[in-house]
């Protein structure tokens, strides 16, 4: 009997100790996992420790071989890996939220008005300041006059920004104090005149004339402004964001709340293109860090399609007098692209009309020669003439897209382009075809910040063009693997994978079903 006793007490020994459970931090279970690896796997747990997935499979085998401080049953929900913006302005949204009237949807002047005498009346200011506002919903759809606002608001500094970003309609005090009248000229840049006097509609670089004039915030602002933006993000399910352009100081601030542990979203910020700026951060090298990626530079070849600052081709087809502009010399691009290239970081060019695709298309390729994996990326790249779609392949150049201006441009881009260029307007499947992946983004605050929309309408597109519609797979893959591919973070980021930061969203409903 004794040794049987013995025997007993050494075998539950030996299987005590063959049962024993790794202990992590966390487990995931009984969920519909998207993996978003190269095979695009399914899995129903993983377990996290230290913040990276230590383990990704079925559940049995998550839950037989771990054991958890939190475990988590997703009760059958689908998991997806977090969701990261290819392209946004996330400072630019976190000021908005706190400092400027929401003009988005206005379907009047009447109603931008309105707007403005609310938010004046809640956080009254030396400027009054709004973005949003887009006269194509309008009727007539016609840039507005500043005469109105000489009438509800006399004397005040009034700036408000097209919902794209690249015209600003501005008061007479702004117009003052900026010098600029009927006769003013801007490389770059437009003052529209009616009836011989300025109605205060400036485009691209000479709305950035005026919008130099704006008092800057503090740094308790923009703290609260950042940690308000982040808090919305985390309530779309965005866990990264490309930041298209930025300086120092604001690059500085974000690392410093990074590093304190307050701003806990990953921010891939391109600087913006001024020697400064290059100077400062291609010195320092690539810089990569937990939440902070600093290796791209952020240039502006055209305007944009609502306000007719992108350059086309030829001719817009409802305004024959102009074709849009290219907005800086060819000696500043080369300047830029060949500091980058010395220096190893992206050069990341906003060109929505396919004149700025073809022309920052020939720049590329004066350096980039043929095929690399430098990553070089053209932002929007919303018309592409027909012969310049293959010029991507060929100098392995990355359209980064933001599929919900589609699904917003839709209604009036037909009158733009005209019949035949529209059918390469917004070719997104085209595109992706030439290098086999593609980068999405919302533009926000341009956009909605929500990823869903993106992915949505990326495959959906209210019917627009389906020929250029992504997959759902295609969709899933642009919001996450291919965005972390676009900042060289795939090894990090972007996918539900052992070794990789433990970033995901749980979702009530399945988007790709």
């Amino acid at each position: 009997m004794k040794k049987y006793a013995l025997f007993t007490l050494f075998f539950a020994l030996i299987m005590s100790s063959c049962t024993h459970k790794t202990p992590v931090d966390l487990i995931v279970h009984n969920a519909k996992v998207y993996i978003v690896d190269n095979e695009f796997s399914m899995a129903q747990a993983f377990a996290v420790k230290d913040g990276k997935y230590v383990a990704v499979g079925c559940e049995n085998d998550i839950m037989g071989q771990y054991e958890a401080s939190e475990t988590i049953d997703a009760e059958g929900k689908p998991v997806y890996p977090g969701f990261m913006d290819g392209h946004c302005h996330f400072t630019g949204y976190a000021e908005n939220l706190v400092r400027w009237a929401d003009l988005k949807g206005c379907q009047s002047y009447d109603e931008v008005i309105e707007r403005l005498k609310v938010h004046d009346k809640l956080h009254p200011a030396e400027w009054l300041l709004g973005r949003g506002w887009d006269q194509n919903l309008w009727t007539p759809a016609e840039f507005p006059d500043n005469q109105r606002l000489a009438e509800e608001f006399p004397g005040r500094k009034v700036l408000l920004t097209r919902v794209d970003g690249h015209a600003v309609l501005v008061s007479k005090e702004v117009l003052n104090q900026a010098g600029i009248d009927k006769n003013f000229r801007q490389d770059g840049g437009l003052v529209m005149v009616k009836d011989g006097r300025c109605t205060g509609i400036l485009l691209d670089n000479t709305a950035d004339v005026a919008k130099a004039l704006i008092p800057p915030m503090t740094r308790e602002e923009k703290v609260h402004a950042l940690l308000v933006a982040q808090e919305k993000c985390w309530t779309v399910g965005l866990r990264s964001v490309t930041e298209a352009g930025l300086d120092i100081e604001t690059i500085n601030l974000i690392d410093s709340l990074q590093e304190a542990g307050l701003l806990k979203i990953h921010v891939n910020a391109m600087i913006n293109p001024d020697d400064e700026t290059m100077d400062y951060f291609m010195d320092k090298g690539v810089i990569d860090k937990d939440k902070l990626t600093v290796r791209s530079v952020k240039i502006y070849a055209d305007g944009a399609l609502g306000s007719r600052g992108a350059k086309l081709m030829e001719p817009y087809s409802d305004a024959p007098e102009t074709s849009g502009m290219i907005l800086e010399s060819d000696e500043f691009y080369r300047h830029v692209c060949q500091k980058a290239y010395d220096a190893g970081y992206q050069v990341c060019c906003h060109a929505i009309g396919d004149g700025g695709v073809h022309h920052i298309l020939d720049i590329y390729s004066e350096f980039l020669k043929g095929p690399n994996d430098l990553r070089w990326r053209i932002e929007h790249s919303q018309v592409v003439a027909e012969d310049d779609f293959q010029r991507y392949h060929d100098y392995s150049i990355i359209p980064s897209i933001q599929t919900t201006h589609c699904t917003s441009d839709m209604a009036w881009a037909g009158e733009r382009l005209g019949p035949e260029r529209i059918q390469n307007a917004y070719a997104y499947q085209r595109l992706l075809q030439q290098n086999g992946w593609v980068i999405n983004g919302t533009d926000f605050p341009i956009e909605d910040i929500s990823p869903i929309k993106t992915f949505n309408a990326a495959v959906d597109r209210k019917g627009f063009q389906m020929e250029n519609a992504l997959t759902p797979e295609q969709a899933l893959r642009s919001i996450t693997i291919w965005v972390a591919k676009g900042c060289f973070l795939e090894d990090r980021k972007g996918s539900i994978e052992v070794g990789k930061d433990a970033d995901y969203v749980i979702l009530e409903q399945d988007i790709l079903k």
